[in-house]
């Protein structure tokens, strides 16, 4: 089972050539995808900011994700404890609640992200 990471799923969703083959090829494929209702809050902060220019509403995206068969992973309490003790290798905060998220529910995180990988979770692009 897997995780989207933010940029992942928006590349995805553009049918971008920045995402990988293999990625493209496992969200494709695979039974159980998730994101993180982390991920949509990211993209609604950096759009509200300005970082990042989208064409989708969060809700667009949301229903994106059901149509695509990607499962929106809440936010639980289990992935907060995770947070307190993982370490201070990425400061990134959404990329640190999908690493607990990833940990927690034993996930892969698709994802091109170089720091990730410095974390003990499996990590595929």
């Amino acid at each position: 089972m897997y995780i989207i990471d933010t940029h992942a799923l928006l590349w995805y969703l553009r049918d971008a050539v920045e995402l990988s083959a293999k990625a493209r090829e496992i969200i494709n494929n695979e039974e159980r995808i998730f994101t993180s209702v982390a991920s949509l809050w990211e993209i609604a902060i950096k759009h509200s900011i300005g970082k990042l220019d989208i064409d989708f509403s969060i809700t667009q995206i949301e229903q994106l994700c059901v149509k695509k068969d990607i499962l929106i992973l809440p936010i639980k309490s289990q992935h907060l404890d995770a947070l307190k003790d993982l370490p201070k290798i990425h400061n990134d905060p959404f990329d640190r609640l999908i690493i607990c998220q990833a940990l927690t529910e034993k996930l892969a995180i698709i994802t091109k992200d170089m720091m990730i990988p410095q974390y003990e979770v499996p990590v595929v692009w």
